[in-house]
């Protein structure tokens, strides 16, 4: 295990826990050089998706955890709390459940490859609709698999979509004066919720 996966470990050892008394699932600690100073991705998601206020709650724990901890040492750091964003993998159970209905290209161990709706899922297995049929897929049989961005996939939806857009600017600038700090943009133009960020002197 290399020095910086060994931290990682550690950091996700520590924060683990307090964001699950948020109710936050840790999906990823990410560590890396950014001249003197090095960057620290969190990222979190729950059932029924992560808000802002979510992500500003994570990075108040997160910065309370590590100001009381040494495992970040002496060095200088940015912390980036974010969603999980539909650009990771779906690895675990829960990262199906959460995405059901949702359109999902998956590449089978075998080097097969389908692209279909995701439909029930289990701790084993989840039911991929493909061209109307439904397939019954084990984890255990999927190499990878990402779920893909769509734009007005449903016509009924657009009501919606236009109202989000008409609150979205005045919601936006609420949240960014209320939190008081530089914002950094999620990693799903569609889904993803913009991540608070911290610097540590």
């Amino acid at each position: 295990m290399s020095a910086v996966d060994g931290l990682t470990s550690r950091i996700q050892h520590e924060v683990s826990a307090p964001l699950a008394a948020l109710g936050l699932d840790l999906e990823a600690v990410e560590l890396t050089p950014a001249g003197k100073r090095r960057v620290l991705r969190i990222a979190v998601d729950q059932d029924g998706g992560v808000s802002m206020d979510d992500v500003a709650a994570a990075t108040r724990e997160v910065n309370q955890v590590l100001d009381g901890s040494d495992v970040m040492g002496e060095q200088a750091y940015t912390l980036e709390v974010t969603s999980r964003g539909v650009d990771r993998p779906l690895t675990l159970p829960r990262h199906w459940r959460r995405n059901s209905d949702r359109l999902v290209k998956v590449t089978l161990r075998d080097g097969s490859s389908m692209t279909g709706r995701i439909g029930d899922s289990g701790e084993e297995t989840v039911v991929v609709e493909v061209s109307g049929i439904e397939k019954l897929l084990a984890y255990d049989d999927i190499d990878r698999a990402l779920v893909q961005v769509e734009f007005n996939r449903k016509a009924d939806t657009s009501s919606d979509l236009d109202e989000a857009e008409e609150h979205g600017e005045e919601m936006g600038d609420d949240m960014g004066e209320d939190m008081g700090g530089d914002l950094d943009g999620g990693t799903d133009p569609v889904d993803g919720i913009d991540g608070e960020e911290t610097e540590k002197h």
